[in-house]
């Protein structure tokens, strides 16, 4: 199976069967091997009534109990290898399907990280969810067709030969039966494909929402807004229900076809092979082995059906993760250099100018207005920024991504010791590590975990409170130190001692460095050098905290909440 540090190669995804394909080729001496397993495991499964047949034509009916005995060993030592093949086959195809699996994982989680901060904008969560949880696993079942399916068509054409030499006639309705099967199962292959690709979109669509309904229950609440999303996630979960009933009617036709179409075919084979031995044209022995036969391919057509069965529900999932793939990164088109020294960062469509080595602050009455001005500082959206004169988009994003961070305040955190987790790009001490724990009024964070800085930390955080996990992620900010930081409501989650403290310590901790906080707390605003009020994303006043309280009645209302003052003003 694939290293965990082994590159998993390029996928091929020109669609859902060539992703399949792809993943059977980079295992190719694995694939030959359970295909030849499966080939010969199959094969001597109809090898059991040729031995009977001549064990009664031979030994039994003109009472040779050498013969019977010969044969009867033949049998018993046919059975024990063809046991033997079937482990070997089973532990093969069990690496093939392990192998598709976390070569698929390897492959989603390596592109996850290639799009880096594109990837929340261009999939949702709950999709990469139901990728994770069951495409890929859908995915390495849809490989049982490379053993047990090669088998089925050699053990076809196998039986399909032994009956030509017992009955040409025989053989005709087994050659014709097999593909007239496949002309009643195909349309539902096709229709079971339609059904489950819409259920993997809805089960993605309620994924996302019960995520969003978790990390928010409590400002929902709060608002009074859980019972309206709900009623939402109700509905959504109801429309997913009918359609895996839809899912469910074709997959239980096909499973009842694939039980009950092998056994009107044996039973029909049977007939006319019991009336060629009441006519004479058969022995009792070749009866035996005609009964025998059709009992064998009864298997082989079985597994035609199932594969077919995983096959429809893997190209579906091979689909959607090839639908990720498809997905680009952010194309790093720059040529032009950096500025050599800090330099003022400039956002025309809002007509934000962060001087460097000030602390800006950005008030706006609705957040999304502030976000997107440090989204496009940061570059994580097209827009005519520049730095320094030099647009955004003409400096290699790996410049930019050094020298400016944007901290959003509901950035991952991941699981680990916390040493780990606020280290980021370097490996700082702990002597650092505890001087920025120390600047985002994280001391008591530290204190109360058992271990201190090497203490575990749950994804995501869930083993701190709301407020403790905007000063980790603040503490990790300011640990990478960068020339440009760019902070997203660093304190919306905390008390207002905290708060004050916060912002004193951050404004000192940075001294001298470019920092841009989005922020309608005035006890952040009035550490600001600059404050710029937005309103409909774009500068509507500038200045500092103190001046814009008392020449800006918009402003006051939105950091004070002295809607009263504002009233008396107009």
């Amino acid at each position: 199976m694939i290293d965990a540090y082994e590159d998993p190669g390029t996928p091929d995804c020109r669609g859902g069967r060539r992703y399949l394909w792809w993943l059977v080729t980079r295992q190719p001496w694995r694939s030959v091997t359970g295909a030849v397993l499966g080939s010969v495991w199959m094969v001597l499964l109809s090898a059991t009534p040729y031995l009977m047949s001549r064990a009664i034509d031979e030994g039994l009916q003109p009472g040779d109990m050498g013969a019977l005995a010969g044969w009867t060993a033949a049998l018993v030592l046919v059975g024990a290898f063809n046991s033997w093949l079937s482990i070997m086959r089973h532990r093969v195809m069990t690496r093939v399907r392990m192998d598709a699996n976390f070569r698929t994982v390897k492959v989603v989680v390596g592109h996850a990280v290639r799009l880096g901060a594109a990837l929340p904008r261009r999939a949702d969560a709950g999709e990469l969810v139901t990728i994770g949880v069951g495409d890929v696993q859908q995915i390495s079942l849809s490989l049982t067709v490379v053993g047990p399916g090669v088998g089925a068509v050699v053990a076809y054409c196998a039986v399909a030969g032994l009956l030509m030499s017992v009955s040409v006639q025989l053989a005709a309705v087994v050659l014709l039966g097999v593909p007239l099967i496949a002309v009643i199962v195909g349309p539902l292959v096709g229709r079971l494909q339609g059904t489950e690709a819409e259920y993997r979109e809805r089960q993605g669509v309620l994924t996302a929402r019960i995520g969003d309904l978790a990390g928010g229950l409590r400002v929902l609440n709060g608002l009074g807004g859980k019972g309206l999303v709900g009623d939402a996630f109700r509905r959504d979960s109801a429309r997913l229900r009918e359609q895996g009933y839809r899912v469910g009617a074709v997959t239980s036709w096909m499973q009842a076809l694939g039980v009950g179409l092998p056994t009107l075919f044996l039973a029909v084979v049977t007939w006319l092979a019991a009336r060629l031995a009441a006519q004479g044209t058969l022995t009792v022995g070749e009866l035996v082995a005609v009964y025998g036969y059709v009992a064998v391919i009864v298997r082989p057509v079985a597994f035609f059906i199932e594969c077919g069965y995983q096959l429809g529900r893997g190209t579906v999932a091979a689909r959607r993760v090839v639908g990720l793939l498809r997905l680009e990164p952010e194309p790093d088109t720059g040529t032009a250099q950096a500025p050599g020294e800090p330099s003022v960062l400039h956002d025309p469509e809002s007509g934000v100018r962060v001087l460097p080595g000030r602390l800006t602050a950005l008030a706006a009455a609705r957040p999304a207005d502030a976000a997107g001005v440090v989204d496009r500082l940061g570059r994580y959206t097209p827009s005519e920024a520049t730095w320094g004169g030099i647009r955004l988009d003409e400096i290699p994003l790996a410049q930019v991504r050094w020298r400016i961070l944007v901290a959003d305040h509901e950035a991952d955190l991941f699981a680990g010791p916390l040493r780990e987790l606020v280290g980021g790009r370097g490996e700082p001490g702990d002597t650092q590590i505890m001087r920025a724990v120390h600047a985002a009024v994280a001391d008591d964070i530290v204190q109360g975990l058992p271990d201190g800085l090497g203490s575990a930390i749950d994804p995501q955080g869930r083993n701190l409170s709301g407020g403790q996990r905007q000063r980790i992620r603040l503490v990790r900010a300011l640990l990478a130190d960068p020339e440009v930081l760019l902070a997203v409501e660093p304190t919306s989650a905390l008390d207002a001692h905290t708060e004050a403290a916060v912002a004193d310590r951050l404004r000192a901790a940075r001294e001298g460095r470019t920092t841009v906080v989005s922020t309608t707390s005035p006890l952040v605003l009035d550490r600001a050098d600059t404050v710029y009020y937005l309103v409909d994303g774009k500068v509507a006043a500038t200045g500092t905290h103190a001046r814009l309280l008392a020449q800006e009645p918009g402003y006051r209302a939105l950091v004070a909440r002295d809607t009263d003052a504002q009233e008396v003003m107009g």
